[in-house]
Parts: C-alpha cells; structure tokens; sequence
C-alpha cells in the first residue's frame, strides 16, 4: 500500500512540476545564438578552432600569395633548405599582410610544403 501510495504521489509531482514549467516558462527568453567562428579569430590558444579552421582550409580551393614557385619544396624535409631556398620563403612571408600570414601557413600545409626551420620564428612572431 505504501509503495503505491509513493507511485502515485511522484506521478503527481511530475504533474505538477510539468504544469508549473509550461506555465512559468520565459515567454521572453530568446534562444541562445552561437556566433559562427571566423577563423580571423583563431589566436592558437583554442585547439578546437584552430582544427575546425584547418579542416575547413582543407575543403577549399588552396589559396596561392604569389608564391606559386614554392610548390618546388614539396615534400622536402624543414631542415633541408639552403640559404638561398630560405630567403625565398622570407621574401613571401615578408610581402605578406598581417591577416594573410596564417592563412599562408595553412597554404603551405595544405600544398605539402614544409616551412623552413629558419624562418618559423619569424612566421609565428608575426601569426600572432
């Protein structure tokens, strides 16, 4: 008897909490709204953003900043690169404007070539 007394009295305060949410419910409270993340915004410190940016790279046409003729370190190794090879990669970085750096970077990465190890201070001092 007394369980089905407690069945009961739960079936009923279900009831009541059930009719008391639709009744005081915020008919004001908007839905929350996520901004979309633009990847202009990634500073490096959020993982999942710079994932979700570098994912979204990969579905894209790869973008060139004249620098077609780096295609030519494909594949080679970031220790691999002789002076003459470097400067080319710092005469790019160099040209480049502040917004553009990044997306550089993940160009680079998407086209299969390894930055050189010699410039990679630089390149992350003026990603940032």
């Amino acid at each position: 008897m007394i369980i089905l007394i407690s069945i009961l009295a739960l079936v009923a305060l279900g009831i009541i909490v059930m009719i008391g949410t639709k009744l005081f419910a915020g008919k004001d409270d908007e839905p929350v709204v996520v901004p979309a993340s633009d990847c202009s915004s990634c500073d490096g410190t959020n993982l999942k953003c710079e994932q979700v940016c570098q994912m979204e790279a990969a579905t894209k046409p790869i973008e060139y900043y004249d620098d077609e003729e780096l295609d030519t370190y494909k594949g080679r190794r970031s220790d691999e690169y002789d002076d003459d090879e470097v400067s080319e990669f710092a005469d790019v970085l160099e040209t480049l404007k502040p917004e553009e750096v990044r997306p550089w970077g993940r160009s680079l990465v998407l086209r299969g070539i390894n930055m050189p190890d010699q410039i990679k201070d630089e390149f992350i001092a003026l990603a940032q």
